[in-house]
């Protein structure tokens, strides 16, 4: 665990968040002896949470699009084996 005195801390406070979330935690330690830990929160995304892509499409292209898929899924499923 990184240990910082109070002032490093408080003149570097951006580098000390980021060490934080890197390594879980920082140690500030005050000059009275006091000594305080930084921690960083966890965060818990859905695995639905994803980022999505511009593919430039219409409305009626992505339409189009899922009905040619629910077509062909059922010419699949009605031929006869």
């Amino acid at each position: 665990m990184e240990v910082y005195t109070f002032s490093e801390a408080r003149g570097n406070f951006a580098t000390v968040l980021d060490i934080a979330k890197k390594q879980g935690s920082v140690r500030i330690k005050r000059r009275d002896g006091q000594s305080f830990i930084i921690t960083s929160e966890k965060h818990e995304n859905s695995p639905l949470d994803v980022e999505g892509i511009n593919l430039n499409l219409s409305r009626d292209e992505i339409v189009d699009f899922i009905r040619e898929g629910r077509e062909e899924r059922d010419r699949r499923f009605s031929e006869p084996e």
